[in-house]
């Protein structure tokens, strides 16, 4: 069963999304159902895009323990 959304856009990305829907021979309703389940299905299990960058940078680097971070960064802020 489908329902009804109305969507209140600038007219430019009006325009594209109806160019892009001829383009890829989709409805617009098509697209946006499809993006919004992709969302839902990808909220659950995936990190957000700037944490997803950073995830697993350090896994094979042995982190400072805080001591020596703290003294790293005054000796950087001090000279």
């Amino acid at each position: 069963m489908s329902g009804k959304l109305t969507l209140s856009m600038d007219p430019g990305i009006i325009d594209f999304a109806h160019n892009f829907s001829k383009k890829i021979n989709k409805p617009v309703s098509r697209i946006i159902e499809d993006y919004f389940m992709e969302l839902k299905v990808n909220s659950a299990t995936e990190l957000p895009k700037d944490l997803g960058k950073l995830y697993g940078i350090f896994r094979d680097v042995d982190a400072p323990d805080k001591k020596e971070l703290r003294r790293m960064f005054h000796e950087k802020h001090n000279n």
